[in-house]
């Protein structure tokens, strides 16, 4: 019987992460599926890893040396794993801004999938998804059950001051208010 496209992501997000921790790369599981760890909805897309923009080149390295096949896209902040039609993204930069170590040490170590590893953290996994939001991508149906998910695990006050120039985030904010999942003095 083939493996779901879905036991696909989970087998290849295990590998790479089993294979940034052997090379030392400082890494955290972000995105969708660090979410669902945190008790959002699975995706039902890729997984995404962050590594500091200064350990993007260790972070490849580490994945071939792991028998893991990457593939260089076109995009110049990011690495794809890929097998069997799945991927995985390496990212080292987020919505058009480096990754520092600091997001990376925010991460708080959790089991995966049976796998000890490092999950960002619930407000940045919030900023960095609102900060995506622009006139291209501006789909708030996925991003509502992700806050709900997390709402007690946020720093609402911090995400505010952080998207306060997305106008797409703030508005967003102020559907999480009326929809009574945060609270203003929550967001203040």
């Amino acid at each position: 019987m083939q493996p779901s496209p879905r036991d696909q992501v989970r087998d290849l997000l295990k590998r790479t992460a089993v294979a940034l921790k052997q090379g030392e790369v400082p890494f955290a599981l972000c995105g969708g599926y660090a979410a669902w760890v945190r008790g959002a909805p699975e995706p039902d897309h890729d997984a995404d890893f962050l590594v500091p923009a200064a350990e993007a080149e260790r972070a490849a390295k580490a994945l071939a040396d792991a028998g893991l096949q990457v593939v260089d896209p076109a995009e110049d902040w990011l690495l794809k794993v890929e097998r069997d039609d799945v991927f995985v993204d390496v990212l080292w930069r987020t919505c058009g801004r480096p990754a520092e170590i600091d997001m990376v040490e925010r991460a708080a170590v959790l089991p995966v999938l049976s796998v000890q590893m490092p999950v960002m953290d619930p407000t940045d996994i919030l900023v960095t998804k609102l900060m995506a939001l622009d006139e291209h991508y501006c789909d708030f149906a996925r991003m509502l059950p992700v806050a709900r998910a997390l709402r007690e695990q946020v720093d609402w006050a911090e995400v505010a001051r952080q998207v306060a120039d997305n106008d797409f985030a703030v508005v967003f904010l102020v559907l999480l208010e009326r929809l009574a999942i945060i609270t203003q003095a929550e967001a203040a």
